[in-house]
């Protein structure tokens, strides 16, 4: 079994991911039609979330129904 380190850096590709869409989307805005922002905003938040799943998951806490 892997520890607490380990589990958390096997995350980090995902963690980087999910900063670098954001950044994409905050600098979209005003820039990209309002529909374009509005995808990078989705894409972005989707894979935040995903962080923070993995994250409470690998923090030990109770496990949600994955879809």
């Amino acid at each position: 079994m892997k520890g607490l380190g380990e589990k958390i850096a096997a995350g980090e590709p995902l963690r980087q991911q999910a900063l670098q869409a954001w950044r994409e989307y905050e600098d979209a805005k005003g820039i990209l039609p309002a529909e374009e922002v509005e995808r990078l905003r989705v894409e972005a938040e989707s894979l935040m979330a995903a962080v923070q799943q993995y994250q409470f998951r690998v923090l030990g806490g109770p496990a949600q129904t994955l879809h």
